[in-house]
C-alpha cells in the first residue's frame, strides 16, 4: 500500500531543500555539522551584533552564585532552583537527557507541577506548597523542596514486518519533601530542548498560526492555537504556553535558576516557604533589562544547521514517504517569517522548521494530564525537527519527546497517537527499507 501511495507523490510531494533566504551566508543557516553545530551565530552579523551575541552567550553559560556575593553582577541564585546555569539543561545548546539508572539525579530534566482545575485567568493552578515547578536545590538556610526519583516502565511493540521495539514510560516518585505532603498533584517531566532557530520561530506572524489552525487537514488532524492571557497566541514551550522568546527566557531564568527579571520581578517562593521569602536577593531584578536583551539576542541569532545528504536517493525517497503517510501535516516543512523590527536580519525569510507551532492531541500514551491555558492534558506543540539529525553528534546520545523517553526516532514515532494515529499506523505497516528511508530523511534535517 505504501509503495502505491509513494509512486503517485514522488513527483508532486517530494519537498525541495529549503533555504532561509537568498544571499548566504546571512541566511540563518549554519555550515557546521560537528559537535558545535548548535553554537554558531547566523551569518552577516556586524561587529556590534557579534559582541552582543557573545555577551548573551556568556550569560547563557554563566553559573550564578548565592547573594550577596563580591561579584554582584551574577549573584541572586535561588533561593530555590534546579541548576546553576541555563547551559546545564541545554548542553552545547542541544537536548537534555532524563536519568537512566535508579537513584540518578535529574541533571537536564525538571518537573512541572499543578493541581487539578483551571484558574480564572488561564494557565495552571500552582501547587499551594510547591508552586509550578519542583525545585530540588536551595541556597544555604533554605530547605529544598525535596527529591524526585524517576523510574521506567517498559512495554513492547511489534511492527508489521516482525521487528520488535521496546518502549518505555516514566514514573515519578517524590521523597524527602520539605514542605509537607504533595496530595493530589499533576506532574509533567520535561527535558531541555535544543535552542537553535528560536528567533526565526518568534518572527513567524500570528496570522500564520491562525491560518494554519483554520486549515482543513486529512486524518482527523486539527491544529489549535494555545490562547494565553488576553487571547495572545502561544508558540514556545512544550504546550505553547509562552507567547514569545523573551517570555520563554525570563520564565526559565525564574523557574530553573531562581533569577528574577523585568518580566518576573518577584522570587517564586510559596507562602509556606518562609525561609525562601526571607532570603537575600541579588538585586531587583537580578537579571537586568539589558542583560535580558543580550540573552534574547543570542538565542534569537543561533544558526540552524543546514541539511545534509539531501540528494542521497534514500533520503529523497524518505522525504516523499514523510509527506505520503501524513507526517508533514503537522511537521510543516515551510513557514515564512514576517516583520521583525527588533531583529531585522530575521525578517521575510522562508524557513524549514518542520513544525506548525500548533497544539495537537497526541493521545493518552503521551498525555501528562496537566492542562495549560487551552492545551489539554494530552495536547502538545508540534516540536520543530530542524537539527534533529545532529542530536547524537551534539549530545552524544539520542533522547526525544518532551520527557526524553524515546531512545531513537523509531521509538518517538511509535508514541504518536491521537491526531497522529493514522500516520503512525502507516509507519508501523512499512517494510524495513521504507522505514529506513523515512528515518534517513529525518536524520538529514
Amino acid at each position: 500500500m505504501i509503495r502505491r501511495i509513494v509512486a503517485g507523490v514522488l513527483m508532486v510531494c517530494a519537498l525541495p531543500a529549503l533555504t532561509l533566504a537568498a544571499g548566504a551566508p546571512a541566511d540563518g543557516l549554519g555550515v557546521d555539522a560537528g559537535r558545535d553545530a548548535f553554537m554558531n551565530p547566523v551569518g552577516g552579523l556586524d561587529e556590534a551584533e557579534r559582541e552582543r551575541f557573545f555577551r548573551g552567550r556568556s550569560l547563557f553559560n554563566q553559573s550564578w552564585v548565592v547573594a550577596p556575593a563580591r561579584d554582584d553582577r551574577v549573584d541572586g541564585l535561588g533561593p530555590l532552583y534546579n541548576r546553576l546555569a541555563c547551559v546545564s539543561c541545554h548542553a552545547r545548546n542541544g537536548r537534555g537527557v532524563p536519568p537512566e539508572a535508579p537513584g540518578e539525579r535529574m541533571q537536564s530534566m525538571l518537573l512541572r507541577l499543578s493541581v487539578p482545575g483551571r484558574p480564572a485567568v488561564g494557565g495552571v493552578r500552582p501547587h499551594p506548597a510547591y508552586g509550578e515547578q519542583f525545585n530540588e536545590e536551595a541556597i544555604p538556610g533554605v530547605p529544598p523542596e525535596g527529591r524526585a526519583a524517576l523510574g521506567w516502565v517498559e512495554t513492547r511493540r511489534r511492527l508489521a514486518d516482525g521487528t520488535l521495539v521496546r518502549l518505555r514510560q516514566p514514573r515519578i516518585r517524590f521523597t524527602e519533601l520539605g514542605y509537607g505532603p504533595m496530595g493530589r498533584v499533576l506532574v509533567s517531566p520535561r527535558v531541555g530542548q535544543q535552542v537553535v532557530g528560536m528567533g526565526l520561530l518568534d518572527a513567524v506572524p500570528a496570522a500564520t498560526l491562525e491560518a494554519l489552525a483554520a486549515e482543513a487537514r486529512p486524518d482527523g488532524v486539527r491544529g489549535r492555537v494555545n490562547r494565553l492571557a488576553g487571547g495572545v497566541p502561544g508558540r514556545f514551550g512544550h504546550k505553547a504556553n509562552m507567547p514569545d522568546l523573551r517570555a520563554q527566557i525570563a520564565g526559565a531564568f525564574l523557574g530553573d535558576l531562581g533569577i528574577t527579571s523585568p518580566l518576573h520581578p518577584r522570587e517564586s517562593c510559596q507562602p509556606v516557604q518562609v525561609a525562601c521569602r526571607q532570603a537575600p536577593d541579588g538585586g531587583r531584578p537580578e537579571l537586568g533589562e539589558s542583560e535580558l536583551d543580550d540573552v534574547e539576542f543570542y538565542l534569537a541569532h543561533l544558526a540552524v544547521p543546514a541539511r545534509r545528504n539531501e540528494d542521497v536517493p534514500a533520503v529523497r525517497r524518505g522525504e516523499a514517504l514523510f509527506s505520503a503517510i501524513g507526517c508533514a501535516g503537522c511537521h510543516r516543512p515551510q513557514l515564512r517569517t514576517g516583520d521583525s523590527p527588533r531583529f531585522p536580519r530575521l525578517a521575510g525569510l522562508s524557513i524549514a522548521p518542520y513544525s506548525d507551532l500548533l497544539l495537537h492531541d497526541m493521545g493518552p500514551g503521551l498525555a501528562d494530564g496537566r492542562p495549560d491555558f487551552q492545551a489539554s492534558g494530552s495536547a502538545w506543540r508540534t516540536p520543530p525537527l530542524w537539527g534533529i539529525g545532529l542530536t547524537r553528534t551534539v549530545s552524544e546520545v539520542e533522547r526525544y519527546l518532551h520527557d526524553g523517553r524515546a531512545r531513537s526516532l523509531t521509538e518517538a514515532i511509535l508514541w504518536h497517537d491521537g491526531e497522529a494515529r493514522r500516520a503512525r499506523l502507516r509507519f508501523e505497516g512499512m517494510g524495513r527499507a521504507e522505514r529506513d528511508a523515512l528515518l534517513a530523511f529525518v536524520k538529514s534535517l
